[in-house]
């Protein structure tokens, strides 16, 4: 079982840079594949960002490409979302989740691929 407590959201100007945390619980998070997903308004769940249990591998939704980085601490059991040059575009609900599933060549990118949520961390980005 793992659970997550994401933090660090709060409210920025366009152009400003936010970094999320994830604090995870659990003997499994060091094993798990994680990702960033946000949520709009309105709007669907959508994958950010995506980094493997080792931290080799990453994957960044081509929205974010060039402002957003993932990156893991597994010896602190967190991960982290740095986010540069932000757009009133990128205002949403920020979750952190954990998947049990493993891939040798991808990140997942499915909200279904994920079994573990965090409760989520509100990003504002004003115009």
């Amino acid at each position: 079982q793992v659970q997550l407590v994401e933090s660090g959201g709060g409210l920025v100007q366009a152009g400003g840079s936010l970094r999320l945390s994830c604090a995870a619980s659990g003997r499994t998070f060091s094993a798990s594949d994680t990702a960033w997903f946000r949520q709009a308004p309105g709007k669907e769940r959508e994958f950010v960002v995506g980094i493997n249990w080792s931290g080799d591998r990453t994957s960044v939704w081509d929205s974010v490409k060039g402002r957003f980085t993932i990156s893991r601490d597994n010896a602190k059991n967190t991960v982290y979302l740095q986010m540069n040059s932000l757009k009133p575009e990128d205002t949403a609900v920020y979750y952190c989740a954990a998947t049990r599933l493993r891939s040798s060549i991808h990140v997942y990118i499915g909200t279904s691929d994920y079994d573990y949520w965090g409760q989520g961390t509100q990003v504002t980005v004003s115009s």
